[in-house]
């Protein structure tokens, strides 16, 4: 898909409670938490509403798949979320691994405490999603 100068990025780390989801900058060159929403039948107006309002021209999901590469349970819950945002927002999704994502987002130091905060907590999930977002565009876009 070409880029387009004001085309930005939706980033998602699909769980079956909550869906972390993550803005790119207007270069699409990186990913930065944005949200954490439940995951409730309404979740797809929600995000259509948000892809809408964001002028965002393509979603990348987070590929969830075993340690040994196998697909787990909640990836084919991923890509028929995934196939829906095609089909209700009309834009391309792609997918990119997430391995390893909500681990390091969970690393990522604490700014104001040392114990982590509901509130931190509840941010891991979007961390997740701009990671799995910014990983994707550095891996797409040269410069």
């Amino acid at each position: 898909m070409p880029y387009t100068a004001d085309m930005r990025y939706l980033g998602v780390d699909y769980g079956s409670k909550k869906i972390g989801l993550a803005l790119s900058d207007e270069l699409g060159t990186m990913g930065f938490p944005h949200v954490v929403v439940p995951n409730t039948p309404k979740l797809i107006d929600g995000v259509c509403a948000l892809i809408a309002k964001e002028n965002i021209g393509a979603v990348v999901i987070g590929e969830s798949r075993t340690l040994s590469g196998g697909e787990n349970p909640i990836a084919k819950d991923a890509h028929a979320f995934g196939d829906l945002v095609t089909e209700r927002a009309g834009i391309p999704v792609f997918y990119e691994s997430e391995v390893f994502t909500s681990a390091e987002a969970r690393r990522a130091p604490a700014k104001e405490e040392k114990t982590r905060s509901p509130k931190q907590h509840v941010l891991v999930d979007a961390s997740a999603a701009a990671l799995i977002l910014t990983s994707y565009l550095s891996r797409t876009h040269h410069g």
